[in-house]
């Protein structure tokens, strides 16, 4: 089983329109459930695994997005919020085939309201075994320490967490070790600087000093001892599990709806985790998830058979941890 805690959800629409300029009547328009973590709840849905999800929903739009996750196999667990759910939109032009993203930032989250979605989540772990995860960013009002918080309450109801946050939320979470640490370059980057990591590198991600990925998984390895994963947008995604490295790739396969790959790429991650799948096989599924979900407009809306199919086009590569110390980006 699957479960997620989605504590700033939204109401996602995307707009096909000819042009990004003057008035335009979208050729189509679609509306999904999101947020970060209902995407990747949605994502894992549809590859058929059993998924529930404590989200804390305002009235309104937050009635619209329980029904359309629950439409979606997702089911919702809601936690009243006292803000309205926002929305984020995105525009893609055909003209020019470019997608503009406006994202609405997270709503307050009181600490009362934080508490009552992590209870609800406790209450639920002993009927719920399996992968519980938490994803996306927090507002500011988030009672500081609340990631770790969730990992370490949810690890003594008897579950393996993944975290999929970054900033000084993931920063917290990492102290209490959760089961799967899901990133990409930036954000791992981000965390291991912060972390006092001096000895993988400095500079930016872009710089020529920075650390590999590899570099990063060890480092990020370090301070959970638990399964990493640090996505590189088209360069591929790596793993390690503190013995082995792998990197999966899979060419030849773009898409022009690029939002929501990440929390596709989580959910497919956790379903073939949650089958009891190698971690090749995993990150495997997980990148093909991710690839087709940017295959037609809408966060998490894919082809479940595509998917699949895939993930058997996806090359996996292993390396040995010493192996990849002089391994840099771009190689």
């Amino acid at each position: 089983m699957i479960s997620a805690i989605a504590l700033s959800p939204s109401l996602d629409v995307t707009y096909v329109v000819d042009e990004l300029e003057g008035i335009q009547r979208p050729h189509s328009v679609h509306r999904v459930p999101g947020g970060k973590a209902l995407n990747a709840a949605r994502a894992a849905a549809a590859l058929g695994a059993r998924v529930s999800a404590v989200a804390v929903l305002g009235a309104g739009v937050g009635q619209d997005v329980a029904a359309g996750a629950r439409a979606d196999g997702v089911d919702v667990h809601v936690v009243p919020g006292a803000e309205p759910t926002r929305s984020c939109v995105s525009v893609f032009s055909r003209a020019t085939g470019q997608l503009t993203e406006i994202y609405e930032r997270a709503v307050q989250l009181s600490a009362g309201t934080a508490a009552a979605a992590v209870d609800t989540a406790v209450g639920l772990a002993a009927a719920r075994p399996g992968w519980w995860f938490v994803s996306g960013g927090l507002p500011d009002s988030a009672p500081a320490g609340l990631l770790a918080d969730v990992v370490h309450r949810l690890h003594d109801a008897g579950v393996r967490v993944a975290v999929d946050s970054h900033g000084p939320a993931l920063r917290g979470a990492v102290g209490a070790r959760p089961d799967l640490v899901k990133v990409n370059r930036v954000e791992a980057l981000e965390l291991v600087g912060s972390a006092g990591a001096g000895t993988v590198g400095g500079g930016g991600a872009d710089d020529a000093a920075a650390p590999s990925v590899p570099e990063l998984l060890a480092a990020v390895h370090t301070l959970t001892r638990g399964l990493v994963v640090v996505t590189d947008g088209a360069a591929g995604a790596w793993a390690t599990d503190g013995e082995r490295v792998l990197r999966a790739r899979l060419t030849g396969h773009t898409g022009g709806f690029p939002v929501g790959s990440g929390d596709s790429f989580l959910g497919g991650l956790l379903v073939a985790l949650d089958d009891g799948a190698d971690l090749a096989e995993a990150l495997a599924l997980a990148t093909a998830t991710g690839t087709a979900n940017a295959q037609v407009p809408g966060a998490a809306i894919l082809d479940p058979e595509l998917a699949r199919r895939l993930a058997g086009d996806t090359e996996v590569t292993p390396f040995t941890v010493a192996a990849t110390i002089a391994h840099r980006p771009g190689a």
